[in-house]
């Protein structure tokens, strides 16, 4: 299951981009916890892919990853900032069950996320609230709908 997660990543890292799109590489802390790539796949529009841990206390145990389309409808520009707000959907994958069992929860995230992104530095400072619907729970100790929500740091390359 492993493997075909990291191909699917190989593969969206792959896809040509537009001329005008940008592309990210952060981190996330917060529930959850991991490697946050964001790629620019239009003017307004990119995919957030975040690849780690369900929360930042049990980092390497509980595997979590989501694939976000996050839009932008707004932008607040300062001197020396730019304050995008952006929503999005997207699917959601996490092991919320015991050590040795290789069953997955499902769910689908609606975030709404506030950032800082400075004009003179490849820099962006981003916080981050999603509700979160699981759809399927092997597990059934797992609330069907609960709240994500952290801070966050990007590298624009």
């Amino acid at each position: 299951m492993r493997t075909a997660i990291f191909a699917a990543l190989a593969l969206v890292l792959a896809t040509p981009r537009a001329a005008h799109a940008d592309a990210s590489l952060g981190g996330f802390i917060g529930d959850p916890t991991g490697i946050d790539l964001k790629l620019g796949v239009e003017r307004r529009g990119a995919l957030d892919i975040l690849v780690g841990s369900s929360d930042y206390h049990d980092f390497g145990g509980a595997l979590y990853g989501h694939l976000t389309y996050l839009v932008t409808p707004f932008i607040g520009r300062g001197e020396s900032v730019l304050v995008p707000l952006r929503v999005g959907i997207g699917g959601a994958f996490f092991d919320h069950a015991t050590a040795g069992d290789d069953r997955f929860d499902i769910g689908v995230r609606f975030p709404l996320e506030v950032a800082i992104r400075f004009r003179t530095a490849p820099l962006e400072i981003y916080g981050e609230i999603a509700l979160l619907v699981t759809f399927l729970r092997p597990d059934d100790n797992i609330d069907l709908t609960s709240l994500q929500g952290g801070i966050g740091v990007r590298f624009y390359f």
